[in-house]
């Protein structure tokens, strides 16, 4: 389905992937509300939207995009450490808007893995230092003390 091995591997070793048709799947475009091709989504196995990807992309800007998305579905459905494993791999992506997004959501991860409010501070922190204008160092704000 995609010709680049990393992607591909990527999708089998995460997802069970389902194809539709922009002429014979209007069901599934109208079911999850698919306005535009290419409309990747990963949903979870409760049926519910945890990422959307639309329009292309390259493969490495497709590919970090994939991850947040499992990464999402693990956080989602609890899977802490995994979710966490794909969020680190993240915060060094070259593009600040993925890393800071990552950087985030594995401060959210740790704090409801453990309870503990210092990872959402410290997430803070580290927004603040160096992606400080990003829009997720703005919403992590509210956790530097």
């Amino acid at each position: 389905m995609y010709p680049d091995p990393s992607v591909a591997d990527f999708i089998r070793d995460h997802f069970i992937p389902l194809r539709a048709h922009v002429k014979t799947g209007q069901d599934v475009f109208a079911r999850f509300n698919a306005q535009w091709t290419p409309t990747v989504l990963v949903v979870g196995s409760d049926e519910k939207e945890q990422h959307r990807i639309e329009g292309f992309l390259p493969v490495e800007d497709f590919l970090p995009q994939l991850k947040l998305g499992a990464a999402h579905a693990a956080r989602a459905r609890g899977d802490w450490s995994e979710a966490e494993k794909l969020y680190d791999e993240l915060t060094n992506d070259p593009s600040p808007d993925i890393a800071a997004e990552a950087i985030y959501w594995r401060g959210v991860t740790k704090y409801k893995a453990t309870n503990d409010p210092s990872h959402l501070g410290a997430t803070g922190v580290a927004l603040r230092d160096h992606f400080g204008g990003s829009t997720w160092a703005k919403k992590a704000s509210v956790w530097l003390s």
